[in-house]
This record gives structure tokens, C-alpha cells and sequence, in this order.
């Protein structure tokens, strides 16, 4: 997810998208434990995407 993008998001979906990929972060975590992933720059891109929606609906929030 690039920063235009997520900049374009209610604080409501972002708050949304933010709880779906930490769900899907602990799915590819259980999986990768019982059998590993090919590519596991995934749990990286993963979490800098939900620290990047972070941020940002932070930035949101100061301002309303």
C-alpha cells in the first residue's frame, strides 16, 4: 500500500483495513510456523504497511 492511497481512507475504513491485516499478519505467522512460507518479505511488507495506516489515521485524528 503506498501513502497516496491510504491518505485517501476514511479514519473508519482505515481503522477497518488496520484490523484485518493484523489478522491476516498472525494467520501468515501460524502458517509459517506449521509450514514455511516461500517469501517471507511478506511479514515485513505486512507490518510496514499497518505501521504506514498507523500513522496516518494518527495524523488524521490530530487534525479533527
Amino acid at each position: 500500500m503506498k501513502a497516496a492511497e491510504a491518505r485517501e481512507m476514511s479514519v473508519a475504513d482505515l481503522r477497518d483495513r488496520i484490523q484485518v491485516e493484523k489478522g491476516n499478519l498472525e494467520t501468515m505467522k501460524i502458517n509459517h510456523a506449521i509450514s514455511p512460507l516461500e517469501d517471507t518479505s511478506k511479514f515485513k511488507k505486512t507490518r510496514k504497511d499497518i505501521a504506514l495506516m498507523i500513522t496516518i489515521l494518527a495524523e488524521k485524528e490530530k487534525l479533527n
